[in-house]
């Protein structure tokens, strides 16, 4: 299976599928979708509304990598589903960050 992000001069850019009202803030792991596509799944509490999810979902990936919130921009996407995120940082320690997280999603529930 193809990961759902790609390597670049500056960072990686992420192909994620948000839910948004999920519950919780968290990551699913990666799922393939009937185009052929692999996207990394998240789910965020935050409601589609007002560019809530879209903040969370930046939230969410700067926590899990890491980085500063600053370092996690959304790329395209911003009313859908389908996203594009872009992480500025090592691509390489990034990828491997990201393939740790998507290989064993968390049980962690405390996300304050």
């Amino acid at each position: 299976m193809a990961d759902p992000w790609r390597y670049g001069a500056d960072g990686v850019s992420i192909a994620v599928r948000v839910t948004p009202r999920g519950g919780r803030d968290d990551i699913d792991g990666i799922e393939v979708m009937a185009n052929g596509r692999a996207v990394l799944k998240l789910r965020v509490r935050a409601i589609a509304e007002g560019g809530e999810a879209n903040r969370a979902v930046t939230e969410l990936l700067a926590k899990k990598l890491g980085v500063p919130k600053r370092d996690v921009r959304l790329l395209s996407g911003a009313t859908s589903r389908i996203k594009q995120i872009a992480v500025s940082g090592d691509a390489r320690k990034l990828g491997l960050l990201l393939r740790d997280i998507a290989a064993s999603p968390s049980d962690d529930k405390d996300t304050a």
